[in-house]
């Protein structure tokens, strides 16, 4: 196993999947990549049009999440792992999957926020989502209880 993709959303079981993509990825000798799917911007904020002040905090939120991710980079390099990350915007399923195989990952590893199956059929999970239809294994670390 060469590639792992770490998908990452900053929540309470973020430091559960970063672990164990690390023993993965140090037992394996693999390379990690990890992503963060950032919201897609509101339809009424471009460059051209928009409140200013909107920009503005959409621009502070993706430089903290970027920061965020450069600080979880460290923990891999910390135990020799080739690590790089990696921020983009929009549908989270739908870009997983697109940088899965653009980066030829051969496993995702990713969190599971523990709603239930009663929410996983009325709202919809993305881990949920990604296990239907990604072309890869994906490990699915659950949030603790």
């Amino acid at each position: 196993m060469k590639n792992i993709l770490v998908c990452v959303d900053f929540s309470s079981v973020t430091s559960d999947v970063l672990d164990a993509a690390a023993t993965l990825s140090s037992a394996l000798g693999s390379s990690v990549l990890l992503l963060h799917v950032a919201a897609p911007e509101p339809d009424f904020v471009s460059y051209e049009v928009g409140p200013q002040g909107e920009r503005d905090a959409l621009a502070k939120t993706l430089r903290g999440e970027h920061r965020r991710l450069q600080e979880y980079e460290g923990r891999f390099r910390d135990i020799g792992v080739d690590v790089k990350s990696l921020l983009v915007q929009g549908p989270a399923v739908e870009k997983i999957l697109e940088e899965a195989l653009t980066l030829g990952a051969d496993l995702l590893v990713m969190g599971s926020h523990g709603h239930g199956a009663i929410y996983g059929l009325v709202v919809g999970s993305v881990t949920e989502a990604v296990l239907r239809k990604a072309k890869q294994a994906v490990l699915v670390i659950p949030a603790a209880p």
